[in-house]
């Protein structure tokens, strides 16, 4: 019996693979579990996921608008309303001892 070995008739750049990937999305998922005598110890569970950012928008994922460590502007709402209350705080201290 003979057996017949097909080849791909078009080739993909690395270009267009990270362009696919970045357009569709990919996920990956694994879980590390550490039992012992059948009591679990430790379970790691690891998701990453790889897109464009207007894919990820797309999907509804935008963590980095609103995470202080990455984008300078979020939290600054929050930010600027503790500042005015201590300020009101401040005030209401002072003008107590004032009295």
């Amino acid at each position: 019996m003979a057996r017949h070995v097909t080849h791909a008739v078009q080739s993909s750049t690395l270009g267009d693979v990270l362009e696919r990937i970045l357009d569709k999305g990919i996920v990956i998922a694994g879980d590390i579990k550490i039992k012992l005598v059948d009591i679990e110890l430790l379970t790691i569970q690891i998701r990453l996921m790889i897109a464009s950012v207007d894919k990820a928008r797309e999907m509804g994922i935008d963590w980095w608008v609103r995470n202080p460590d990455l984008c300078r502007s979020a939290g600054d709402d929050a930010r600027d309303r503790e500042i005015e209350t201590l300020k009101a705080q401040v005030q209401g201290l002072e003008a107590k001892l004032n009295v």
